[in-house]
């Protein structure tokens, strides 16, 4: 049996914006690979579910909250392009991030040590910073929502959707919004948010970046989301060993169940993070983007290998391409984290070896191997020595010859 056809394909948004392949499908929205006509870009376009694009409060709070994060200008968050409503159809054309989300790359590498812990969240709370200063609050903070580039570009996504789906008449009171493993306490039991929640969220999220794993578990979203009126996040380093006890700190700090005691925004997290990282001496670190991403293999599917971005696609996905094929959803449950600190996943770049220093290094997929120059007699210098006592031996005989040889015919 077909699976069915996803109507948006093909679509063009405003006579601008056309909708080329699926990314990614989550409760509230989907995520198309798009092309903008007129600067001739690809770009991402998330669209709206039909059962908001509907109702005049969220269309009015749509829009005021994507002129907000448009005007916000930081690099840790994704940039927003334009917003719209065509048809019956809410969209918001967003920055193409080409790599894949932290979710992805923890998938294939697992948990994080301290430092790349740093290179992710620190960007994070930059781009979190900048919209509590401006007044916006996140509401969904997980790894789903951070974008990794393949430069190593940490950004956040998605601000002020749950904010504006919260205000929309289809929902019901008693709906909790957000992703359950990651709700501050406050979100759980009223609607209200603010700085200090996202900071709860962002605890959450460097739990799970040191372990492998978000701190509670539920038979239930509702039951998930509830624990946490009830238990306190415990301490990293009391799941996995090797976890600084300054990290512990961070982000015992940050979940906090009454939200005065935790940092008061983005950015008073973030000069915690840094701080310790000075005081730790952590190397810098370059975030990988994960290899395997739905982004990539989209990319790659609609515009061909080694395509460069911004070229038209030549034909537009029919029958034959369901859009199933390729979406993945955003809000699906991770699978268990591997255990450990996997060091070589996330060796820092820094010590990587280099060619010129007279090394060898071999790429053995994800790790690199430095084979020393084999050498007679173990190394240079000692065989340069070698070099140096057989001429002064052979310097002696040679003398030592000539003045027998000057003796007996004195002599004789």
């Amino acid at each position: 049996m077909n699976s069915p056809v996803d109507a948006m394909l093909g679509t063009v948004l405003e006579g601008r914006y056309r909708i080329d392949a699926p990314i990614a499908r989550g409760g509230m929205s989907a995520v198309y690979l798009a092309v903008d006509l007129r600067l001739g870009r690809d770009v991402a376009v998330k669209v709206m579910d039909t059962r908001y694009s509907g109702d005049p409060q969220f269309l009015r709070r749509f829009e005021f909250e994507a002129r907000a994060v448009a005007g916000l200008k930081h690099p840790g968050l994704v940039a927003v392009y334009d917003q719209g409503i065509d048809n019956g159809i809410a969209f918001l054309v967003m920055e193409l991030v080409d790599g894949g989300s932290l979710r992805e790359l923890l998938r294939e590498r697992g948990p994080m040590p301290p430092h790349a812990v740093v290179a992710v969240a620190s960007p994070v709370l930059g781009g979190l910073g900048t919209a509590h200063a401006a007044g916006l609050v996140h509401r969904d903070v997980k790894p789903e929502n951070v974008l990794i580039s393949d430069e190593g570009e940490v950004k956040v996504a998605d601000f002020g959707l749950v904010r504006a789906v919260a205000e929309a008449g289809v929902t019901s009171a008693s709906v909790i919004l957000g992703t359950a493993a990651y709700l501050s306490p406050e979100q759980v039991e009223s609607t209200h948010a603010d700085a200090r929640s996202d900071v709860y969220s962002m605890g959450v999220m460097m739990f799970e970046l040191l372990t492998g794993r978000t701190p509670f578990h539920g038979d239930s979203p509702l039951q998930l989301a509830y624990q946490r009126l009830t238990f306190d996040v415990p301490a990293p380093g009391d799941v996995i060993p090797g976890v600084p006890a300054e990290f512990d700190e961070i982000v015992l700090r940050a979940t906090e169940r009454n939200p005065a005691d935790r940092y008061v925004d983005g950015f008073e997290m973030q000069h915690a993070l840094l701080a310790v990282a000075d005081g730790l001496d952590l190397p810098p670190f370059t975030v990988p983007a994960p290899r395997r991403s739905a982004e990539r293999q989209t990319v790659s599917r609609f515009r061909g290998p080694g395509a460069a971005h911004g070229t038209r696609m030549q034909s537009v996905p029919g029958p034959h391409t369901p859009a199933s094929e390729e979406v993945r959803s955003a809000d699906e449950r991770p699978p268990a984290g591997r255990v450990g600190t996997p060091v070589e996943e996330y060796a820092p770049r820094r010590e990587a070896p280099q060619a010129s220093r007279g090394h060898d290094v071999r790429d053995q997929g994800s790790r690199r191997e430095v084979v020393e120059p084999e050498l007679i007699g173990g190394n240079r210098l000692a065989a340069l020595v070698w070099i140096v006592l057989v001429l002064l031996m052979a310097a002696g005989l040679g003398a030592a010859g000539y003045w027998v040889g000057a003796t007996f015919l004195a002599i004789g």
